[in-house]
Protein backbone atom coordinates (compact mmCIF):
# COMPACT_ATOMS: atom_id res chain seq x y z
CA UNK A 1 0.00 0.00 0.00
CA UNK A 2 1.91 2.77 -1.27
CA UNK A 3 -0.44 5.84 0.33
CA UNK A 4 -0.04 3.84 3.71
CA UNK A 5 3.39 5.70 5.71
CA UNK A 6 4.48 4.17 9.27
CA UNK A 7 7.65 5.60 11.61
CA UNK A 8 7.61 3.10 14.20
CA UNK A 9 11.04 2.92 16.57
CA UNK A 10 11.48 -0.10 19.08
CA UNK A 11 13.73 -0.14 22.35
CA UNK A 12 13.70 -3.56 22.58
CA UNK A 13 16.26 -5.45 25.79
CA UNK A 14 17.41 -9.07 25.47
CA UNK A 15 18.81 -11.39 27.63
CA UNK A 16 18.92 -15.04 28.76
CA UNK A 17 19.14 -16.35 32.50
CA UNK A 18 21.47 -13.29 33.60
CA UNK A 19 24.31 -15.23 32.65
CA UNK A 20 27.63 -13.89 31.40
CA UNK A 21 27.58 -14.69 27.85
CA UNK A 22 28.48 -11.83 25.72
CA UNK A 23 31.94 -10.92 26.10
CA UNK A 24 33.23 -8.03 25.01
CA UNK A 25 35.40 -9.08 22.25
CA UNK A 26 32.42 -10.79 20.82
CA UNK A 27 30.04 -8.11 21.89
CA UNK A 28 30.61 -5.74 18.45
CA UNK A 29 30.45 -8.17 16.15
CA UNK A 30 27.34 -10.01 17.90
CA UNK A 31 25.43 -6.34 17.03
CA UNK A 32 26.40 -6.11 13.04
CA UNK A 33 25.26 -9.19 12.83
CA UNK A 34 21.76 -8.43 14.31
CA UNK A 35 21.92 -5.33 12.71
CA UNK A 36 21.99 -7.35 8.84
CA UNK A 37 19.12 -9.51 10.25
CA UNK A 38 17.09 -6.56 10.88
CA UNK A 39 18.20 -5.00 7.83
CA UNK A 40 17.35 -8.40 5.64
CA UNK A 41 14.16 -8.32 7.41
CA UNK A 42 13.38 -4.43 5.72
CA UNK A 43 14.01 -2.45 8.96
CA UNK A 44 16.76 -0.70 10.10
CA UNK A 45 19.21 -1.10 13.17
CA UNK A 46 19.96 2.08 14.73
CA UNK A 47 21.63 1.48 17.81
CA UNK A 48 23.10 -1.61 20.26
CA UNK A 49 24.45 -1.72 23.57
CA UNK A 50 24.28 -3.56 26.66
CA UNK A 51 26.83 -5.57 29.58
CA UNK A 52 27.49 -9.16 29.10
CA UNK A 53 24.51 -10.50 30.30
CA UNK A 54 22.12 -8.27 28.22
CA UNK A 55 21.96 -6.53 24.93
CA UNK A 56 19.76 -3.64 24.69
CA UNK A 57 18.71 -2.75 20.76
CA UNK A 58 17.19 0.41 19.01
CA UNK A 59 15.23 -0.50 15.58
CA UNK A 60 13.01 1.02 13.15
CA UNK A 61 10.75 -0.99 11.53
CA UNK A 62 8.11 -0.51 8.65
CA UNK A 63 4.31 -0.86 8.96
CA UNK A 64 4.22 -4.72 7.63
CA UNK A 65 6.43 -5.80 10.61
CA UNK A 66 5.43 -7.39 13.48
CA UNK A 67 7.55 -6.92 16.67
CA UNK A 68 7.35 -11.07 18.23
CA UNK A 69 8.25 -11.90 14.84
CA UNK A 70 11.05 -9.64 14.18
CA UNK A 71 12.40 -10.46 17.65
CA UNK A 72 11.86 -14.11 16.94
CA UNK A 73 14.23 -13.98 13.68
CA UNK A 74 16.77 -12.21 15.38
CA UNK A 75 17.01 -14.50 18.30
CA UNK A 76 16.98 -17.57 16.10
CA UNK A 77 19.58 -15.87 13.47
CA UNK A 78 21.77 -14.83 16.69
CA UNK A 79 22.09 -17.61 18.10
CA UNK A 80 23.15 -20.03 15.13
CA UNK A 81 25.54 -17.71 14.70
CA UNK A 82 26.86 -17.46 17.64
CA UNK A 83 27.16 -21.47 18.03
CA UNK A 84 28.57 -21.64 14.11
CA UNK A 85 31.02 -18.65 14.65
CA UNK A 86 32.01 -19.29 18.26
CA UNK A 87 32.01 -22.91 18.97
CA UNK A 88 32.80 -22.07 22.81
CA UNK A 89 29.43 -20.69 23.06
CA UNK A 90 27.57 -23.61 22.17
CA UNK A 91 25.54 -22.59 25.68
CA UNK A 92 24.46 -19.20 23.99
CA UNK A 93 20.79 -18.63 23.73
CA UNK A 94 17.88 -15.85 24.61
CA UNK A 95 15.34 -16.18 27.00
CA UNK A 96 12.25 -16.78 25.46
CA UNK A 97 10.88 -13.37 27.01
CA UNK A 98 11.92 -10.09 25.78
CA UNK A 99 11.03 -6.52 26.37
CA UNK A 100 10.09 -4.26 23.65
CA UNK A 101 9.29 -0.32 24.33
CA UNK A 102 8.24 2.11 21.67
CA UNK A 103 10.39 4.84 21.18
CA UNK A 104 9.13 8.75 20.55
CA UNK A 105 10.88 10.79 17.06
CA UNK A 106 11.81 13.11 19.60
CA UNK A 107 13.72 10.89 22.06
CA UNK A 108 15.97 8.61 19.52
CA UNK A 109 19.14 10.81 20.39
CA UNK A 110 18.72 10.40 24.06
CA UNK A 111 18.11 6.51 23.64
CA UNK A 112 21.32 5.91 21.32
CA UNK A 113 22.86 7.71 24.68
CA UNK A 114 21.27 5.23 27.27
CA UNK A 115 22.16 2.80 25.17
CA UNK A 116 26.09 3.60 24.41
CA UNK A 117 26.45 4.04 28.34
CA UNK A 118 25.48 1.03 29.85
CA UNK A 119 28.45 0.62 31.64
CA UNK A 120 28.06 3.15 33.37
CA UNK A 121 24.26 3.41 33.88
CA UNK A 122 24.49 -0.11 35.20
CA UNK A 123 27.60 0.88 37.97
CA UNK A 124 24.07 2.65 39.69
CA UNK A 125 21.27 0.55 38.58
CA UNK A 126 20.75 -3.40 38.21
CA UNK A 127 19.26 -4.92 35.49
CA UNK A 128 16.29 -5.63 37.21
CA UNK A 129 15.72 -2.15 38.75
CA UNK A 130 16.72 -0.84 35.01
CA UNK A 131 13.83 -3.36 33.91
CA UNK A 132 10.96 -2.80 36.38
CA UNK A 133 11.32 1.17 35.34
CA UNK A 134 10.84 0.76 31.96
CA UNK A 135 8.03 -1.63 32.94
CA UNK A 136 6.52 1.13 35.09
CA UNK A 137 7.22 4.41 32.79
CA UNK A 138 5.12 2.89 29.79
CA UNK A 139 2.03 1.48 32.19
CA UNK A 140 2.82 -2.24 31.23
CA UNK A 141 1.83 -4.63 34.38
CA UNK A 142 3.96 -7.33 35.56
CA UNK A 143 4.45 -10.25 38.05
CA UNK A 144 6.92 -10.23 40.52
CA UNK A 145 7.92 -13.96 40.01
CA UNK A 146 8.78 -13.37 36.61
CA UNK A 147 10.93 -10.43 37.31
CA UNK A 148 13.48 -13.04 39.19
CA UNK A 149 17.14 -12.86 37.84
CA UNK A 150 17.24 -16.16 36.17
CA UNK A 151 13.58 -15.19 34.57
CA UNK A 152 13.83 -11.09 33.80
CA UNK A 153 12.50 -10.46 30.36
Amino acid sequence: MPQSYSGLYYHIIRTKDRHTQILDEIFSRLGEYIGGTISGEGGKLLAYGGMPDHMHLLISLGREHVIADVVKKIKASSSKWMHETFPGMHSFSWQAGYGAFTVSPSIIPNTRKYIANQKEHHRQRTYREELITFLKEYGVQYDEKWLSDKDAV
